[in-house]
């Protein structure tokens, strides 16, 4: 019920509060066991008493607390609980919907929350859906180490890692072949004819990011080719640096004849900046995104859909009793061509 205020504009906290089965109780006339009953559907409540209570309910918007009242029975939980980055990210929504996809198959629900890239919310996040007794939790992690996992785990609360792998815990694991598509992107741009290559990375202390940067390195490296080093740029976190970081590339002289961003964030920053010039530098970007087959953008793609389907399925198989070592899945990676990668150097 929305909180209202008086002349003075308090506000009147009786009406922010949420009503309580004795006031829906008092209002309908009946005893405080006799509402419980009728709301829970149990047997031996009179019609016309049970429509009473709600009505009442309804009067007072009142609403059973489900999940309180199956664990009060001893039964589980049906969430499970994913913590990773924004959602509004198109990778971590499509990792999600995965997620919720294969749970739903299963009578499981799923319950998101964002950890900011703060490992100490991250924890936080995490003692708090443990207290809500989730069935598993899922998770992307921000912080470095999850030795203080393993108590958890053995209390029968599996979890699955995406995108980057647990330290301290032996942990089901769903993620990316970084290194791989990294070094594919590169080997695109290389074969076509540049050298000055720029590798712009988000935050160099996640193990994504890492793997990129390394598989990007090896692709340079096997080909004898150095010019790409004053190009480095690691911990551009969001779209405005990436624009920043690209002007400020795009100003050296000389400048990249190609740009390689670690994620789509930073491909949108780039792009922002190269559609007003007449000869852009060929642009490849790791992770797909909507409208990128639209506007010609080469990407390193990979199926983010199939990794939470991935994680779900192996949260299930623990919640339903695999008790097997720790398994790992790689999703596999490919350069899709569409014209911005393959832009022959200045």
């Amino acid at each position: 019920m929305p909180a209202s205020r008086s002349a003075a504009g308090a506000v009147d906290e009786s009406a922010a509060r949420r009503p309580t089965l004795t006031e829906v109780a008092a209002l309908a006339g009946v005893s405080l066991k006799t509402a419980s009953r009728a709301l829970n559907s149990e047997p031996n409540v009179a019609e016309d008493t049970g429509r009473r209570v709600r009505d009442a309910a309804d009067q007072l918007g009142y609403r059973l607390n489900g999940i309180a009242r199956e664990l009060r029975r001893g039964a589980t939980s049906a969430l499970v609980a994913l913590i990773s980055g924004d959602l509004t990210n198109p990778f971590y929504s499509a990792v999600a919907s995965g997620i919720e996809r294969e749970l739903r198959q299963h009578g499981l629900q799923l319950v998101t929350a964002n950890n900011d890239e703060d490992p100490e919310l991250e924890r936080a996040l995490i003692d708090t859906f443990l207290e809500r007794r989730v069935r598993a939790l899922l998770i992307v992690p921000s912080g470095d180490r999850h030795g203080y996992l393993a108590i958890e785990g053995s209390r029968g609360v599996p979890f699955v890692f995406l995108d980057r792998p647990p330290d301290g815990i032996d942990a089901d694991v769903v993620v990316i072949d970084n290194a791989g598509g990294a070094r594919a992107g590169a080997e695109h741009l290389l074969r076509g004819g540049h050298r000055r290559i720029a590798l712009i990375a988000d935050l160099a202390r996640t193990v994504p990011q890492r793997g990129r940067i390394a598989g990007f390195q090896a692709a340079m490296r096997a080909a004898g080719n150095r010019q790409w080093e004053p190009y480095l740029r690691t911990d551009v976190h969001d779209v405005r640096r990436a624009e920043e970081t690209v002007r400020e590339l795009l100003a050296l002289d000389p400048p990249p004849t190609a740009l390689f961003t670690t994620n789509n964030r930073l491909t949108t920053g780039a792009l922002r900046v190269l559609k007003d010039r007449p000869e852009p530098p060929a642009l490849i970007g790791f992770d797909d995104f909507d409208l990128a087959e639209v506007i010609g953008t080469t990407v390193v793609a990979h199926d983010a859909v199939a990794m939470g389907r991935e994680a779900a399925r192996l949260a299930h198989e623990r919640i339903s009793g695999h008790s097997g070592p720790a398994r790992s899945i790689v999703i596999s990676t490919s350069v899709i061509a569409r014209g911005s990668g393959e832009r022959p150097p200045a």
